[in-house]
């Protein structure tokens, strides 16, 4: 059953209604060798679980997203929509290392009686898969419906399908990719640079390392979005010689960042990202997606600068079901959030093509 949020385990950055928790009262062996004495799981759910236990959609939420699926997609959730809370039992959880509930960096060490801090872990995508799996057998759910995710997201998709192939029945993959790709690692490598550049960053607090943080954003903000994007929404009027629109913006949203997130856990949570490759030990990615047999909806983004249409691409041709969706958007990366009522619809007919073959 739910857990009352204990707030000494850490300061959860900003409130989060609906949050539940799950408490795994054991050891969890991580795919680095490493564990953590205990973990825990913050999850939201909306709906209810029918008998049969299979009216599950399951959300797998992006790099700094929160578990409340209703609040960062809301035009694909609700009546009549994908996510409808009237058909579907909504689940979605908060990743590990991620600060809005799960165990993270900020977490205390029931060892040390500290934070983690700079000496939280490593932790992969397939150790978050297996902590899906964890809340999966916890609430009681046999089949899930649909899996889906964006980004990184989609990263965790492809390894809970792969855990549980019998399990899951269609999965979505948005703008995501079968592994990491150089450029990501590069991108995500130099917002650690930034992060490592404020002196507080080791600090045993939950601000520590704040400019840094605020910095890494504006970093990341460069591949989220695209150059077509910033010309037509951040170009001066004026012909001035500061403060330029385009300096504000990228402020403005790393503020948000630094208001809603730690930077230990962002740190770590980039090195997650790193780790993700679905052909590691299963003879590459080629034999690793061919596994995944279940219907799959596959969408790219044209304008994507982060991961772009060839990674897209891969996975239509190797995935053994996938049906390919290409969608144009002046929003890059940042288009599976911003384009969502466009995406909804294409999910609500892709899902009634699968249910009647």
């Amino acid at each position: 059953m739910p857990s009352t949020l204990n707030l000494s385990t850490y300061k959860i950055p900003i409130q989060i209604d609906g949050l539940q928790l799950y408490n795994y009262n054991n050891a969890f062996t991580l795919e680095s060798g490493d564990a953590l004495p205990e973990i825990t799981i913050g999850y939201h759910t909306f709906g209810k679980l029918n008998e049969q236990k299979n009216n599950v959609i399951w959300v797998c939420h992006a790099l700094t997203a929160n578990s409340d699926v209703s609040d960062w997609w809301k035009n694909m959730f609700g009546e009549g929509k994908i996510f409808d809370p009237e058909k579907h039992f909504i689940v979605c959880a908060n990743i590990l290392g991620s600060c809005y509930g799960s165990t993270c960096a900020r977490s205390i060490s029931p060892k040390t009686q500290k934070a983690y801090g700079v000496n939280f872990p490593l932790i992969t995508i397939r150790d978050i898969a297996r902590t899906l799996d964890l809340l999966r057998q916890h609430l009681g759910i046999r089949e899930i419906e649909l899996c889906i995710g964006g980004s990184c997201g989609g990263h965790q998709v492809m390894e809970f399908a792969y855990l549980i192939p019998e399990k899951i029945k269609k999965i979505a993959l948005l703008v995501t990719s079968a592994r990491e790709t150089a450029w990501a690692i590069a991108t995500h490598s130099a917002q650690r640079l930034a992060i490592q550049a404020d002196s507080t960053w080791q600090d045993d607090h939950d601000r520590a390392g704040q400019n840094g943080l605020k910095a890494a954003r504006g970093i990341a903000l460069l591949g989220y979005r695209t150059f077509d994007s910033y010309a037509k929404s951040q170009t001066d009027e004026s012909e001035k010689l500061d403060n330029f629109k385009a300096a504000s913006y990228i402020n403005y949203q790393g503020q948000k960042l630094q208001n809603r997130f730690f930077a230990q856990c962002y740190f770590s949570l980039t090195k997650t990202l790193d780790t993700h490759h679905m052909g590691r030990g299963r003879g590459g990615v080629r034999a690793a997606l061919g596994k995944l047999k279940m219907p799959a909806f596959i969408l790219s983004i044209t304008s994507d600068l982060l991961i772009p249409p060839v990674e897209q691409h891969q996975l239509a041709a190797h995935l053994p079901n996938a049906n390919f969706f290409s969608l144009d958007s002046n929003y890059g990366h940042d288009g599976f959030l911003v384009e969502a009522k466009t995406i909804n619809e294409l999910l609500l007919k892709w899902s009634l093509v699968t249910v009647n073959d």
